[in-house]
């Protein structure tokens, strides 16, 4: 065995573990000189033992100044093997790699300092010890002394040029490294990994792009820095890695098909939910690139994207919605098949979970993405409806008139199928059933808007059926009413007025008279606008005959006051038209004066109807006309006459019907009040609260005088 003491001279071994810097800077020089000659000999066994004596006897000891002077000579030795230092380097860049820890910062400078001037020497024969040297060189960049940063980033440049320049780097066993360190909150360690990601990525032969994944989640967290120079420098990385995909769109898609896009997809879908605006419009920047580029190559991540596109639609800043909505149109602009994989249950619950969103600009392309699929892929939404029905029924309440219109046009498309139509409407008049303000509001649009969506006639028949056996007959009623003024009043029911103006005269219009009838009958001024509107003035006129047992209070006055104010409007027209023709449509005027009989003498409807009636042809008509006429209409039911659909409508069952309905609703009302009674402890008690509620319903008396606040007779001149 070699004795290294025999080699070096005490002295130089003294001077070598001195305080003073130069005494240590000289030794190393001789160690320099001794090293070279035993190189040029090729005496590497003397070499080896010389190398071991510095680092056992020194860059280990545990005096400082000796680990100094170890390091040193470590270094002066490498320079005198020069080409020969390559087969030493497994002995001497381990103990200063071990150094970089040490306890002692000046130790760790003179370990950077040496490992410099080693790799000066080796250059790139230096590489097989690179994951190490990184791992140290990303310590010291966040040390806790400026010299020691100092010295790090000296040695942190070379070795960037040395890996720029070298082929024996190897990227996959970097990549783990990289990727373990990229989450690291320290700014002096995150500045020292984006400098090494944009010099590698600059490097041609490395492809940088294809790991992306290992280090964009980082890259994007980096955004968010409190540092202003750590998120320009994450996002000029950022930056340069984007245009490198848009500028290679064929490899692009070559990634695509491996694992890599789906990696960064799920990255990107994250970070589009970050609190940082600035990361939210990148992470949403980059997704709308990848829409573009990518195309049915994003089918199996549809469903994440349009997750963190629809919550970006409503942000706060400008930017973010601007980009968000175009990437929404660009994915929605691809027509992707279920065969390829596209999840179409995936984008439903998506679509679902929007539509409580509080923002109404997400709920909107919520439910614009519901109506794509629709028209799509019907088959396949129609599956797995019953997911999401109920959902989109409920947003049928939605503040929004915008949203309520919309999602009109999604159960239009799906209540193209009968069962789905039903449900539909039960659920509508459930809604309206339990909250009388969404009937008040959104009643008359939401009625309008599904009879031009899914036909009129189609709309007021099952509503009218599902009214026919609707047990609460107080909101039956209401109901009625509301459909009532919204069927004489909208423009978009006019093909309905005038199916039922030929009630008379032919089959369908009759079918839809009888129709309606059965649930109209919950409203006795609902049932007489119906039949004004079919022309069927005989019928009207003995409803209203059948009105004197009815308890004329002030809802039955508000009732008869709009019904009377809506004869003056262009809808019944027709009806004041035919006033000209009294003789011809005598029970037309016995109706009219049905109704005015009802009226308080003191009150405007009154007077406005009194108005009307005056204007009316005198001596144009007798009651010995209205006997025949009378005849005529009875022998007409006898006879029978073929063609006339009239003949077919059993008017004296229908009016049979209504007066039950009548006494039904009187016999609720009747019930009503005596269970309130019933809790009333004692007679005067319940007096008290019957004159109130007398007083409720009994019009004011100065308005209405006690006289004309009964029914008169129905023809009276």
């Amino acid at each position: 065995m070699v004795d290294a003491l025999s080699i070096i001279p005490a002295a130089v071994l003294r001077n070598l573990a001195d305080k003073l810097y130069e005494k240590r800077k000289n030794a190393a020089l001789e160690v320099e000189g001794i090293v070279k000659q035993l190189a040029i000999a090729g005496d590497h066994d003397r070499i080896t033992a010389v190398i071991s004596l510095l680092i056992t006897e020194f860059t280990y000891s545990p005096q400082a100044n000796h680990r100094k002077g170890g390091l040193i000579g470590l270094a002066a030795a490498t320079v005198g093997l020069t080409t020969e230092a390559a087969q030493h380097l497994e002995q001497i860049v381990p103990p200063v790699l071990n150094s970089f820890s040490d306890q002692d910062s000046r130790v760790r400078y003179y370990a950077c300092e040496a490992l410099y001037n080693i790799a000066k020497v080796v250059r790139g024969d230096f590489i097989i010890f690179f994951n190490q040297i990184f791992d140290a060189l990303c310590k010291l960049s966040a040390d806790s002394d400026a010299n020691v940063q100092s010295a790090a980033h000296l040695l942190d440049r070379l070795v960037k040029d040395i890996v720029t320049e070298s082929d024996q780097f190897s990227i996959e066993e970097f990549i783990p490294l990289l990727r373990e360190r990229m989450n690291v909150l320290n700014p002096y360690v995150r500045q020292f990994l984006v400098g090494w990601i944009t010099v590698l990525d600059s490097v041609p032969d490395i492809d940088m792009l294809g790991f992306l994944p290992d280090f964009l989640d980082g890259l994007f967290n980096m955004l968010s820095d409190s540092s202003h120079e750590i998120r320009q420098q994450a996002d000029s990385a950022l930056s340069e890695f984007l245009l490198e995909i848009k500028n290679s769109p064929v490899r692009l898609l070559f990634t695509v098909k491996s694992v890599d896009y789906g990696r960064m997809a799920e990255i990107l879908v994250q970070r589009a939910a970050a609190l940082d605006e600035f990361t939210r419009l990148t992470s949403i920047t980059w997704i709308y690139e990848f829409v573009k580029l990518g195309g049915e190559q994003l089918v199996p991540y549809y469903a994440d994207i349009l997750g963190a596109i629809l919550p970006c639609i409503s942000d706060k800043e400008e930017k973010i919605r601007v980009v968000a909505r175009e990437t929404n149109e660009e994915l929605r602009g691809i027509n992707a098949d279920p065969a390829e994989g596209f999840d179409i249950s995936a984008i439903l619950s998506i679509a679902r979970r929007q539509l409580s969103s509080e923002w109404e600009a997400t709920r909107i392309e919520a439910l614009h993405w519901i109506a794509t699929l629709l028209t799509r892929h019907r088959a396949e939404v129609l599956s797995f409806l019953d997911d999401i029905f109920d959902t989109i029924l409920k947003v049928l309440s939605d503040p929004s008139d915008e949203v309520v219109l919309l999602v009109l046009e999604v159960h239009a498309c799906i209540a193209r199928d009968a069962p789905q139509f039903r449900q539909l409407v039960v659920y509508l008049m459930h809604n309206f059933r339990v909250d009388h303000s969404l009937l008040e509001k959104r009643g008359a649009l939401i009625i309008r808007r599904l009879c031009v969506l899914l036909d009129a006639e189609r709309v007021y028949r099952q509503l009218s059926s599902i009214l026919e056996e609707e047990t609460d007959l107080d909101f039956a009623s209401i109901m009625v009413q509301a459909l009532n003024l919204i069927l004489l009043t909208s423009s978009e029911l006019s093909e309905l007025r005038a199916l039922l103006k030929g009630s008379l005269v032919n089959a369908a219009g009759k079918d839809l008279f009888v129709s309606l009838y059965c649930s109209w009958c919950h409203s006795p001024m609902a049932t007489i606008s119906l039949c004004l509107l079919a022309q069927a003035y005989q019928h009207a006129s003995s409803v209203i005959q059948s009105l004197m047992e009815e308890d004329i209070n002030v809802k039955f006055l508000v009732h008869l006051d709009k019904l009377i104010r809506l004869l003056e409007t262009p809808i019944f027209a027709y009806l004041r038209l035919q006033l000209l023709e009294p003789g011809k449509h005598v029970w037309l005027l016995n109706a009219l004066y049905g109704l005015l009989m009802l009226l308080p003498q003191q009150s405007a409807a009154f007077k406005i109807l009194r108005t009307r009636l005056k204007t009316v042809p005198p001596n144009s008509f007798n009651v010995a006309q209205l006997k025949q006429t009378s005849q005529i209409a009875e022998d007409s039911d006898m006879n029978q006459v073929t063609g006339n659909a009239h003949n077919v409508i059993n008017f004296e069952m229908r009016l049979q019907q209504f007066q039950q309905m009548q006494q039904r609703h009187r016999l609720h009302t009747k019930s009503r009040l005596q269970s309130c009674n019933s809790t009333s402890s004692n007679a005067p008690q319940v007096r008290r609260q019957e004159e109130a509620r007398r007083s409720s319903v009994v019009p004011d008396q100065t308005s209405l005088p006690p006289s004309r606040s009964s029914p008169r007779g129905p023809f009276q001149h």
